[in-house]
This record gives C-alpha cells, structure tokens and sequence, in this order.
C-alpha cells in the first residue's frame, strides 16, 4: 500500500469508503460466503442481498441460464425478509471493518418505508440501496422506477423515514435514464447506483421452450458494460450526486473506465461468481494505476475523461 496515494471515497452524508470498490447486491450473499477468498476490510464497502419487509420464497426453478459473455438472472429476491434480517444476519456483520449497506426492495411503498425505517435502527449499517426496479404490484407490475413519478413517489416515502445515507438503484429498462436519476435527486435520494441488470430471455431451441421459468430475466455481466458505461456518462451530466457505476466490471481496467466517465465507486457484480477475489484485486489495481499516472487522489479520476 503507497501512503501517498489517497483512495479514500466520500459518497456524503456519513458514507465514506476507503476506496471505490464495493460488491453488488445479489452476488456477494452477506459477504460471510466470500470471507475464504478475500479481506474484506480491503474493501470500499459491500452491499448485501435484497431484503423485503416479507419473506419471498423467490422464482421456481431453473432461475438462471448462461449467455454469451453474461448471464441470465430470475432469482426473485429470495430472502427470510426484514426481521431476520435483524435478528440472524445483522449479528453476523455488524463488526465487519468495512461499510455494509443493505439493499431494500418491496412490491409496494409500504413494504419500502417498513423496511427501510427497521433498517435505519442498526447502528452499523449507514447507508441503505433502494431497489426501485421491483415490480409494483398495485400498477400492475410495472417497476417503480421506469417512470420519473414513480422513482420520486418511492423515493420520497422512503426519505421521510430513513435519516441516513440513501442510495438509489436504477433500472435501465428505461427511455431516458437521465429524467428517472433528475427525479431521485429530487426526491432526496444521496447517491444513485446504476445499472440494474437488462431485461432479456434464453431459449432452449431443442426443446422449443425459454429456458428460465419466468421467460424472461436480468441480463449482466460483460455483455452489457457498454450499456452501463454510457447511462454512467450521461448521468453523471445530469446530477450533481454522486454516482456508483456497475454492469460488467471484470477488471481494474474496466473499474477506471467507470469512474473516468463519471462514477464516484464502483460495484462487481457478476464476475463474483467467476473470481471470488476480483474485488480485492480490483482495488488494488486502482492503487496501482493512481501510482502509475502520478496521481494522489481518487478525485482526480472521477469523471476525467477527455471529450
């Protein structure tokens, strides 16, 4: 480690992270799975699976299908819901020496304030990520966060009773990816993460049938980092909060090109599954690129690129 490079990342109101490298919700489980693999004091910070206020059994199998440079995805938020969240997980993580933020997802506003509000109660959890890509069951499944007043109507319920540091996930299921992240920032949220996986299908041509039971899934991984490196680029023109980019980051290389084009962090996602340790080496490699172009501090990265 070079003392003289600074990758300290402050993301504002009380979530500083030592560098720009965090997990994605959904691929890193509570962190406690990768703990074999990696340090993961070495890391900015991660962001655990989805919690909903409820229990969700999730999708019926098969729930996942291989694609071209990526992967097809219809888990279905599978998890014990909020309160065991807080009695089971939360005693587990709650002395990691990183940031641990929870990612909070709801077919409804009510769902969304619940848990978000049961949340705000842990003292070493200082930032939620809002889901805003679930489907909201009284519009008849449309996701809350494909249209401007729906992401500001979530995002401003939830505001009102959560006090610490918000984070909002986008979709990018969307036409104009800059008018849904113009009304979260209005709505209060603190930072916006971007992108939420990209609505695709697989289908088995022998059988004649798609492959996943829901027919359709998130797409992620490599495939569609040209996607999230552009929507990234484009926000970043339009907020003035900061950005945490992810869709196919796989290396150091691919991490700098985030935060070139306007991301203040990062999160891995998909390659988890491919190396457990990527993220450990990732923030590394940033170190190692700051040295190597002369640089001392993380901001002098962010949204660096010439044009």
């Amino acid at each position: 480690m070079n003392n003289t490079i600074d990758t300290t990342t402050d993301l504002g109101k009380g979530l500083v992270l030592r560098n720009p490298v965090m997990t994605a919700s959904g691929t890193f489980g509570y962190g406690t799975e990768y703990c074999d693999f990696l340090e993961l004091n070495r890391l900015g910070g991660i962001v655990v699976k989805g919690t909903t206020w409820s229990p969700r059994e999730g999708n019926p199998y098969p729930r996942m299908a291989e694609t071209p440079s990526g992967m097809l995805n219809a888990v279905g938020l599978q998890n014990k819901g909020a309160h065991y969240f807080v009695e089971h997980i939360y005693p587990q993580i709650k002395d990691y020496d990183t940031q641990v933020l929870v990612n909070v997802s709801g077919s409804n506003i009510e769902d969304y304030v619940n848990t978000s509000a049961l949340i705000a109660t842990l003292d070493h959890i200082p930032a939620i990520e809002l889901n805003i890509s679930c489907p909201n069951v009284k519009e008849g499944g449309m996701a809350f966060g494909v249209t401007a007043k729906g992401a500001y109507e979530v995002v401003s319920a939830v505001r009102a009773v959560y006090p610490k540091h918000l984070m909002v996930k986008l979709s990018p299921n969307v036409t104009d990816i800059t008018e849904i992240a113009g009304a979260v920032e209005d709505a209060g949220a603190d930072s916006i993460s971007l992108i939420n996986t990209i609505l695709g299908m697989a289908i088995d041509a022998e059988k004649q049938r798609p492959i996943l039971s829901t027919i359709t899934g998130g797409l992620s991984g490599p495939c569609v980092k040209p996607i999230a490196l552009r929507m990234v680029w484009q926000v970043a023109k339009k907020v003035h909060i900061p950005i945490i980019g992810m869709g196919g980051i796989a290396s150091t290389s691919d991490a700098i090109e985030f935060l070139l084009a306007g991301a203040s962090a990062i999160q891995v996602g998909c390659y988890n599954f491919v190396d457990p340790s990527v993220t450990q080496k990732i923030a590394d490699g940033i170190e190692s690129y700051m040295e190597r172009h002369q640089m001392t501090s993380i901001s002098e990265l962010i949204g660096a690129l010439q044009v």
